[in-house]
């Protein structure tokens, strides 16, 4: 695996989410205009043929985004909820990363919500995933 420079914040908030560590995902970037963070490719994350199963995808998409959405939380709210979420699967990934970049296309004082994109190693678009969180 190569190196990698971790965010230590982002590190902080995806590990209230121990589903993301087992899983592997590493952070990457975290900020409120941008969370970046990837997931290696793994066997054990596969399907036939040696795609990443899309719910391995989807839940790195939704962990990245649900940070996003933390990070723009309107002052005095506690935390969101995904309550919709669209995923659009463009090409499989059989070896290397996949990358999720998350970025708020709306913060209001009800629902965020966040488009992340997913790319592989060689910056070629996997998924395209809009997702709205309910703020608690």
């Amino acid at each position: 695996m190569t190196d990698i420079a971790v965010d230590p914040l982002g590190t902080q908030l995806f590990a209230t989410m121990p589903f993301t560590e087992g899983l592997g995902v590493q952070v990457l970037e975290c900020g409120p205009a941008q969370v970046r963070s990837r997931l290696p490719w793994n066997e054990s994350l596969c399907t036939l043929g040696g795609a990443m199963h899309g719910g391995a995808l989807m839940s790195l998409a939704d962990a990245t985004a649900a940070v996003c959405a933390y990070l723009n939380l309107p002052e005095g709210k506690q935390g969101t909820t995904t309550v919709e979420s669209k995923t659009n699967f463009l090409r499989a990934l059989r070896s290397g990363h996949a990358t999720a970049t998350a970025r708020p296309l709306h913060a209001g004082r009800s629902f965020i919500v966040v488009e992340t994109e997913i790319r592989d190693d060689a910056d070629k678009l996997i998924a395209k995933v809009t997702q709205t969180q309910a703020v608690l």
